[in-house]
């Protein structure tokens, strides 16, 4: 039986890979902060099946411990501050966590399980000011937020280390990708939740940013296959992941409001609170070595994955009525 041992498991990339873990017969340890409350909402359905342990991606000697304790075959590094939006209110706590929780991983894996597999989760959100698309693995990076930044040094680091220190450490450069579980401030989310509320007479309206602003959008479900398909290699390498086809923010609140009969035109509203100071206009994927070395292709269309979110989502407010 193969460990894996995964941080971030309580959020929406960790559940789904501990469910298709678990499914293929590996013993799951999930790396928690511990707090005075148990957030597992994501995973109520998993932890009699999965171990959770208390380790801190700013604290080094925990995170060796935990290594060294678990022994694991593979690690997935999926734990990050990663909310674009927040990265500007809180630029050195993103940084801590999501660029230099990186190598403190990396530093445990090198100390306490250096034969172990790591994968490291990049986002399209380094690519920014994009300088062509669609974005490949060999087009350059521009990050345009603290959070594409402190992403891009995980990115880094994770080469590395590879190179410096032989270890198996890749990267998955993943695009946008959603389902039921993401967190209410992502706007994909943000919006679904609307709708049913909307729907069921619990708010009148939806206020965003930038409408225009245009995204690869797949199911989280998904990537997290491509995740597993990497470590699985014989030789490691770093893939971009994505769907290779590009909704506008708009293009979702149509198909959205769509799903439960509505006109989004009738509740969405533009504020500029939600704007970003630097705006990440255009991220399209071009996931075609995936496809050829993985044997990896996304199975939930863009209007499917947007149809499960809003009926999830009306399914939770009538259950709760």
């Amino acid at each position: 039986m193969k460990t894996a041992l995964i941080t971030g498991i309580t959020g929406q990339d960790g559940s789904y890979l501990a469910e298709l873990l678990l499914a293929k017969g590996y013993r799951v340890v999930g790396v928690v902060r511990r707090s005075s409350t148990t957030p597992y909402e994501r995973i109520a359905h998993l932890v009699d099946r999965v171990e959770l342990v208390s380790a801190d991606l700013l604290d080094q000697t925990s995170l060796t411990d935990v290594v060294h304790e678990t022994q694991p075959d593979e690690i997935y590094n999926l734990a990050a501050q990663s909310f674009v939006q927040t990265s500007w209110a809180q630029p050195v706590l993103t940084g801590e966590f999501t660029a230099l929780g990186v190598t403190r991983m990396l530093e445990a894996m090198r100390k306490a399980a250096p034969k172990s597999r790591f994968y490291q989760a990049s986002s399209s959100e380094q690519f920014g000011k994009v300088v062509e698309v669609p974005q490949r693995e060999s087009t350059p990076f521009y990050p345009r937020s603290p959070y594409g930044v402190a992403k891009l040094y995980g990115h880094w680091i994770t080469v590395n280390y590879r190179e410096s220190f032989n270890l198996f450490a890749v990267s998955g450069v993943l695009f946008n990708h959603e389902s039921p579980r993401r967190g209410l401030e992502f706007v994909t989310r943000k919006i679904t939740d609307a709708v049913a509320r909307i729907k069921l007479g619990l708010q009148h309206e939806v206020r965003l940013g930038n409408l225009d602003a245009r995204r690869d959008w797949g199911f989280a479900g998904d990537y997290v296959d491509a995740m597993w398909r990497m470590l699985q290699l014989d030789e490691p390498e770093d893939f971009v992941i994505g769907t290779g086809e590009t909704y506008s923010v708009r293009e979702f609140c149509s198909a959205a409001f769509g799903a439960a009969d509505l006109d989004y035109r009738d509740f969405v509203v533009q504020d500029e609170k939600f704007f970003r100071p630097a705006e990440v206009d255009l991220l399209v994927a071009d996931p075609s070595r995936a496809a050829e070395r993985l044997g990896w292709a996304p199975q939930v269309s863009f209007t499917d994955l947007v149809r499960m979110m809003v009926a999830a989502d009306l399914e939770r407010y009538a259950r709760a009525r």
